[in-house]
């Protein structure tokens, strides 16, 4: 979803992604940010998509990302391992368990059926 976006309106939505703002204030969080009515067509094809909606505050609309949160993360996570790890899930999670000092029983558990469920479906 978010790696099918183009450039700009990526980086909106990453933007909005942190927090709400006015297209003032996405504008200048922006690198090398185009017009203040260009932030304003992004943020409207944004919206016609569903990613992000707006609110009215004092004559001003306040915009804010639609709440995806697992779409979000699969697509940043997929980018990442695309990016970082030549397409190596198995790459990307060892680095990720190096990140971390212990695991609780749990999570060695909850990461055991996860292999033995990806070693199912090859």
């Amino acid at each position: 979803m978010i790696d099918s976006l183009p450039r700009r309106e990526r980086e909106i939505f990453e933007i909005l992604c942190a927090g709400e703002a006015s297209a003032a204030e996405v504008r200048a969080a922006m690198a090398d940010p185009p017009s203040y009515s260009a932030v304003r067509t992004l943020l409207a094809r944004l919206e016609a998509r569903g990613l992000v909606s707006h609110r009215s505050v004092d004559q001003t609309y306040i915009y804010k990302s639609v709440p995806q949160v697992s779409k979000v993360r699969d697509s940043a996570l997929k980018q990442m391992v695309r990016t970082f790890f030549d397409g190596s899930a198995a790459s990307a999670a060892t680095a990720l368990l190096g990140l971390t000092r212990s695991l609780s029983p749990d999570e060695a558990a909850a990461l055991k059926r996860a292999i033995d469920e990806a070693r199912e479906r090859a």
